[in-house]
């Protein structure tokens, strides 16, 4: 065992050898270094250099979007500082450069949905960089990969090289979870990790905002369930106001803001402000006083779903809305005579999955009535897969991209290397395949440890969801632009965990 592990060590020290030695080569001539890898990409040794004086992002004379388009003003303002980092007033550069930005449809207040375009083309030459887009969105992920590829040499000068990019997302769902019950997330490690999602371009922020621990959105219908349920009713809750800066800042990025409530199960916090609202457990003929999951036979639990949701609904702008649905326990229900009573009544005998389902649906016909799009947990096996799709429902994978598990070494390959289509099912069903999230689950996990528990590992899931996987198949040619990579997310003050043995010019910059 003691020769075997030796053994192993001396193979990764050559491996290790062998990606530094291909870094280094790179440092010198890579210069496409955007993350995730375009669907097309080509660039000559031709550099330009790039004067911050005499650098200007501006509008075609067509385009739709013009100055007031408060999308793309304010995205030229923030990429400006993240393109010349070490920008300072007193320096002097040579040669103007202008970013010409296009747009076919302007969009400039809207929301992203789901079948927003964030396909662009971007072209680098002399003096100028064309960026051509159907959407504001699609101008979004151009003006990012733009920014990527501007480096600088060892005296502090600023370059692009010249370069043709023709990109478009391979699935329209791409997704981080931030589970906000088990440990309270203070607001700005939420817009923090907004801002290194537009970074990876992810475009769905699936905010898990309540669970069993706390309750920490503050429902102006039922103030009790953040007073009562939260961890603590003033300084761990989610105001409106919060609320509205997340969306508005997700916005600003093209990220959609998926709001889940998850029932009946995973509910314990809400029990806590709104009595009656739970199943009351029995222990023989007699309450335990413990209570189990929202009550499916009483008619008052759909009558208050359905004013939270048509809050919640109306808060959060998104067409969808999570329902959660999953790892519900019977064992309550089963105890309780009158949920009995109520299973006898509508004929479903003593099959709890019969209950679960007429509990799901009608919170199904509860969103249908606000005009949502209901989303929905289902634990997959290879099997399900292939009747989910074969049944005509759209399925967003989740399930190998639990990143809150943690292993010692490397563990970013076995993100890289999921392939979502990989199951023998029709082109029709693996259509219906619309993307995938990384969720970051939160029982160990909080402020101090969110960010570099999350980045770099979740940028390989967002390659997987983002690139032509024929492009993106090798972890080899991956790693050290994914060290490239991280180390620009260091520098733009993201806390990004390093991949392996090494460092990063700038990587204390940001932090």
């Amino acid at each position: 065992m003691e020769e075997k592990t030796i053994s192993n060590s001396r193979r990764c020290y050559k491996q290790w050898l062998w990606f530094m030695v291909l870094f280094m080569s790179f440092s010198v001539i890579y210069v496409d270094a955007v993350w995730p890898m375009p669907q097309m990409i080509s660039s000559s040794m031709a550099r330009y250099t790039l004067n911050p004086r005499e650098f200007i992002f501006q509008y075609s004379s067509g385009s739709s979007a013009q100055p007031g388009c408060s999308l793309l003003d304010s995205a030229f303002e923030r990429y400006f500082p993240l393109i010349f980092t070490d920008y300072r007033h007193d320096e002097w550069f040579r040669f103007p450069f202008t970013v010409v930005v296009h747009v076919e449809r302007a969009e400039c207040e809207g929301y992203p949905d789901a079948d927003s375009s964030e396909s662009y083309k971007l072209s680098v030459c002399s003096g100028q960089a064309a960026l051509r887009a159907e959407t504001v969105w699609g101008a979004l992920r151009g003006l990012e990969s733009f920014s990527q590829l501007v480096y600088q040499d060892d005296f502090g000068e600023y370059f692009v090289n010249e370069t043709k990019i023709e990109d478009f997302p391979r699935f329209q769902f791409r997704g981080i979870l931030l589970d906000t019950s088990r440990h309270y997330l203070p607001l700005h490690a939420i817009l923090k990790t907004l801002d290194a999602m537009s970074y990876n371009k992810f475009n769905v922020f699936h905010w898990h905002i309540v669970d069993d621990p706390s309750f920490p959105y503050q429902s102006s219908t039922f103030p009790d369930l953040s007073s009562k349920g939260a961890f603590h009713p003033s300084t761990h809750v989610y105001t409106q106001i919060d609320v509205k800066r997340v969306i508005a800042h997700a916005r600003l990025r093209g990220i959609r803001v998926l709001a889940e409530f998850d029932s009946p199960g995973h509910t314990q916090s809400w029990g806590k402000g709104q009595p009656g609202l739970l199943t009351p457990c029995y222990k023989g003929t007699v309450p335990s006083g413990t209570f189990g999951p929202v009550n499916p036979a009483n008619s008052s639990s759909y009558q208050f779903m359905t004013r939270l949701f048509k809050e919640v609904t109306s808060v959060f702008p998104d067409s969808y809305v999570h329902l959660g649905g999953d790892e519900v326990d019977f064992t309550c229900w089963k105890s309780n005579p009158d949920v009995r009573g109520f299973m006898l009544k509508m004929g479903f005998g003593t099959d709890y999955t019969k209950l679960e389902s007429y509990y799901m649906e009608n919170m199904v016909n509860i969103t249908k009535g606000l005009n949502k799009t209901a989303i929905v947990w289902q634990d997959v096996s290879y099997g399900l897969y292939l009747s989910i799709t074969l049944a005509g429902y759209r399925v967003i994978l989740a399930a190998p991209w639990y990143i809150n598990h943690i292993d010692y070494g490397q563990d970013w390959e076995k993100y890289y290397t999921i392939q979502p289509l990989n199951f023998t099912g029709t082109e029709q069903q693996k259509k219906l395949v619309i993307g995938g999230e990384v969720c970051m689950w939160g029982e160990y996990v909080d402020a101090t440890n969110l960010s570099p528990r999350l980045w770099p590992r979740a940028s390989a899931a967002g390659e997987r969801l983002w690139s032509d996987e024929r492009m993106t198949s090798s972890v080899i040619d991956a790693f050290p632009r994914l060290v490239d990579f991280r180390c620009r997310l260091l520098r733009r003050g993201i806390q990004a965990e390093p991949l392996f043995v090494g460092h990063c010019r700038h990587e204390y910059q940001g932090i």
